[in-house]
């Protein structure tokens, strides 16, 4: 299983459940992480970091990074994202490739 991450500002970046392909913005928008930096900005509790599962719902019921929001990536409204256009929004999903 290959777990992808994408982190953006104000870009949101959905898993395909078609295709197993991510959907994103133009490359200079989004950076990729490692689980190691990842787990070091939760560890940090900046209050400006937030992680996001585009997983299945039932997937992520089963198990998720720790504080991550399931996203339903068909249906992405800005309610579900926080306010603060300054905040680092770190996006995951699986791909069974």
């Amino acid at each position: 299983m290959l777990l992808s991450i994408a982190v953006a500002t104000v870009t949101v970046s959905a898993c395909s459940k078609d295709s197993g392909s991510t959907a994103a913005a133009p490359a200079h928008e989004l950076k990729s992480l490692t689980v190691d930096q990842v787990a070091a900005r939760l560890a940090a509790k900046d209050g400006k970091t937030y992680v996001f599962d585009n997983n299945p719902k039932e997937v992520w019921v089963k198990g998720h990074v720790p504080t991550a929001t399931w996203l339903d990536d068909e249906n992405v409204t800005a309610d579900a994202l926080p306010k603060d256009k300054a905040a680092t929004l770190i996006f995951y999903c699986h791909n069974e490739t």
